[in-house]
C-alpha cells in the first residue's frame, strides 16, 4: 500500500525527521490562505504517481494569488491518468544540496538495504551506480553506528553531513521496521541552513502486514474498472495500451504482455481469469475488456483446468448477446482444444496453436485498426492456422 506524500511526511516527523512546514488543501482559496501564512511556497499534487514535477504537478508560488492560480491549474490535471483532490502547500526551502536516501527490501539477499547518494533530485534514475551506496542490513544486528559512518565515508559526506546522518538514518530504519515497510524513500533529502529536511517522501507498506497497523490509513490505488474486476474475482490491472489481453494464469499473462511489447504492440491490461474459469467468468472478463474500447483483443489460453471449449462458448455468448466490434486473435491449446477450435470456427473465427502467431496477429490487427482499417474484425478476421 502506497501512502500519499503528506501521509509519509507525518510518519517521518513522528520518527524525528525534519519536514517542511505545510498544509494539505483541497481548493485554490485554501492554497492562497496557506501561502499567506507560509510565505513563498511550493504547491504539490497529492497523487500516487512519479514524475510530478516534469508533468506539471508541482509549482512554486511567491504570493497567495500565485498559489491560488497554480492550485487551480494543478487540480485540473490528471497525472498518469490519475485524478486527485488534495494538494500539499509547503514552505519553499533554501536548498544547499539535494541528497537521495532510501530503504527497501533486497529480494536477492532477503534483507533490508540502504541506498544513499549525494546526487538526489528529479533525475536520480540517471545517477551512475557507482555514485550510489548500497548497504544491506542484517536484521539480527540492526543498523549500527559504525555502519552509518561507513555509509557516509563511501558517500563522500562531509563531517557535518555525516553527523546529521548518524541521527537521521537510525530513525529511518526504525520507521522501516516498525511499519513493515517495503519502501521508505526521501528524494530529495535537502540540506538546508537548518539541517537535513525531507523535501519529499514515498512510503509503501507491505499489504500482508496491514492487519498489524490499524492506525494507518487505507489507500486504494485501483481504478473503477479494477475494482469492478475485483468484485468479479478477476485479477485485472489497467495498463493504458491498445491490445486487450485475456489469459489464464499469472505467468502466461505476463509472458503474453512481454510478447506484445516484443512485437511492437502495447497491452491495454493484465487480465488473468485464473485456472478453472468457466463460461460465465470468461464471458464477464471479455465484456469487461470490451468496455475499454481496445483496438484489438488477444485471447491466450493454455487449458489445464480451464477448458478451451468453455472459453469458446463464452466468446460466442458475448458475440451473440453484446456484439464484438473489434478484431480478435485467439490462441487455444490444451484441454478440449479440438472442441473449442470447432466452436470458434463455426462462429467465423480461426484459432492459432502458438502464442507467437496469435500475438503477432493481434499486434497487426491493432495497427490496422489504428490506421482506420476495419479488416480483421471478429466477424471477418482472416486468421490462419
Amino acid at each position: 500500500m502506497k501512502l500519499y506524500e503528506y501521509m509519509g511526511k507525518k510518519l517521518l516527523h513522528r520518527y524525528d525527521l525534519q519536514i517542511p512546514r505545510g498544509k494539505v488543501v483541497e481548493t485554490p482559496a485554501q492554497a492562497a490562505e496557506a501561502a499567506a501564512e507560509l510565505g513563498e511556497v511550493v504547491v504539490k499534487s497529492q497523487v500516487l504517481a512519479g514524475k510530478r514535477g516534469k508533468s506539471g504537478g508541482i509549482a512554486f508560488a511567491a504570493t497567495p494569488g500565485e498559489a491560488r492560480r497554480e492550485a487551480a491549474r494543478i487540480l485540473a490535471l490528471k497525472l498518469q491518468g490519475q485524478a486527485f483532490d488534495k494538494l500539499l502547500v509547503e514552505e519553499k526551502l533554501t536548498i544547499e544540496q539535494e541528497l537521495y536516501l532510501a530503504l527497501t527490501v533486497d529480494g536477492l539477499s532477503r534483507c533490508p538495504v540502504i541506498l544513499a547518494s549525494l546526487d538526489g533530485g528529479m533525475d536520480i534514475e540517471d545517477v551512475p551506480a557507482e555514485r550510489i551506496v548500497f548497504w544491506p542490513v542484517d536484521i539480527n544486528l540492526g543498523l549500527q553506528p559504525f555502519m552509518v559512518r561507513e555509509i557516509c565515508r563511501r558517500m563522500g559526506a562531509s563531517f557535518e553531513l555525516a553527523r546529521q546522518l548518524l541521527v537521521l538514518l537510525p530513525g529511518l530504519y526504525r520507521l522501516f521496521r516498525d511499519l513493515d515497510a517495503e519502501l521508505v524513500e526521501i528524494n530529495p533529502l535537502a540540506l538546508t541552513p537548518r539541517g537535513l529536511v525531507a523535501a519529499d517522501a514515498k512510503i509503501t507498506i507491505d499489504d500482508d502486514a496491514l492487519y498489524r497497523h490499524p492506525q494507518l490509513p487505507r489507500i486504494h490505488e485501483k481504478t473503477d474498472l479494477e475494482l469492478k474486476a475485483g468484485e468479479m474475482g478477476l485479477a485485472y490491472v489497467e495498463l493504458g495500451g491498445e491490445i486487450a489481453v485475456i489469459a489464464n494464469g499469472a505467468g502466461i499473462t505476463m509472458a503474453t504482455l512481454d510478447m506484445v511489447h516484443h512485437y511492437g504492440g502495447t497491452p491495454a491490461n493484465f487480465l488473468d481469469i485464473g485456472g478453472g474459469a468457466g463460461v460465465e467468468r470468461t464471458a464477464q472478463a471479455l465484456e469487461l475488456l470490451l468496455e475499454t474500447k481496445p483496438k484489438a483483443v488477444l485471447i491466450n489460453i493454455f487449458g489445464g483446468i480451464t477448458r478451451c471449449d468453455d472459453v469458446a462458448k463464452a466468446f460466442v455468448r458475448v458475440k451473440e448477446n453484446k456484439g464484438i466490434d473489434v478484431p480478435v486473435a485467439v490462441r487455444l491449446g490444451g484441454t478440449n482444444e479440438t472442441e473449442g477450435r470447432a466452436i470458434l470456427k463455426k462462429a467465423g473465427l480461426e484459432v492459432f496453436l502458438s502464442m507467437d502467431e496469435a500475438v503477432r496477429q493481434a499486434v497487426g490487427l491493432a495497427r490496422e485498426r489504428a490506421n482506420g482499417s476495419t479488416v480483421g474484425s471478429a466477424e471477418t478476421a482472416p486468421q490462419g492456422e
